[in-house]
């Protein structure tokens, strides 16, 4: 695969991170690559987290690249320039995931810590019990690393809402729960990020709505599940 073509499959890349993106592919290696530039280009692309004495785990669909950031302002070694260039080639491969089956109903009760996916069957008027929903395995990636502090939401890693993103691929409806309005919503978060990256799921959504989750069962949840998609005539 060309450069190129691996540039086509991250599109929003500015130009100056297209340019490092060539670069680190460039044959002979590119000397003189500034760390400033990479450590941008890797915080576009994946999750970066900074550990003790300059350490960086990278983490990108399901791959992992350890590094230390250079004493100096250009990329260390070659050797540090190649697994740069092997974790860009080998985390850009997708996982094309199976269809699940069509006319699934799924609510989403989400925070700042973890997201909880379920499928809701609505038959009848007999209360169905809620299953835990998940398809394709993500469901232990569906929890944030970030901690809060003083009750101040940070960013969560970009992993958390592409995982949130990969379980619902295929549902026919979305309901969101959450609690928290402005900055302190995770709802809103989802939201946003699902029209950014996934427009096609955001089109699924059919509500969302703030909730007290914790103080809830899951059966309290289910029945206002099922009474929003009854609602909106879902069956």
């Amino acid at each position: 695969m060309t450069t190129q073509d691996r540039l086509a499959k991250v599109p929003d890349l500015n130009g100056r991170h297209r340019h490092t993106y060539e670069a680190i592919f460039r044959h002979p290696v590119a000397h003189n690559l500034e760390w400033h530039d990479v450590r941008s280009l890797l915080d576009a692309l994946a999750d970066v987290a900074e550990g003790q004495k300059g350490s960086l785990q990278v983490m990108r669909n399901g791959r992992t690249l350890n590094l230390h950031a250079p004493k100096h302002k250009d990329v260390a070694t070659v050797e540090d320039l190649m697994a740069i260039r092997r974790f860009l080639e080998q985390s850009g491969e997708t996982t094309v995931l199976p269809p699940v089956a069509p006319g699934v109903h799924l609510l989403v009760v989400i925070d700042h810590h973890e997201a909880k996916i379920y499928r809701t069957e609505l038959l009848g008027t007999i209360p169905q019990q809620l299953v835990p929903y998940d398809p394709h395995g993500f469901g232990r990636h569906l929890r944030s690393d970030t901690p809060e502090t003083d009750g101040k939401r940070k960013p969560e890693r970009k992993s958390f809402y592409e995982a949130i993103a990969a379980t619902l691929l295929g549902a026919e409806k979305i309901l969101i729960f959450g609690s928290g309005t402005g900055e302190s919503s995770a709802t809103d978060q989802l939201l946003a990020d699902l029209k950014h990256n996934h427009h096609d799921l955001a089109e699924k959504i059919v509500g969302s709505i703030v909730v007290d989750e914790h103080h809830r069962t899951e059966g309290q949840l289910l029945a206002q599940a099922r009474e929003f998609f009854a609602s909106e005539g879902c069956s």
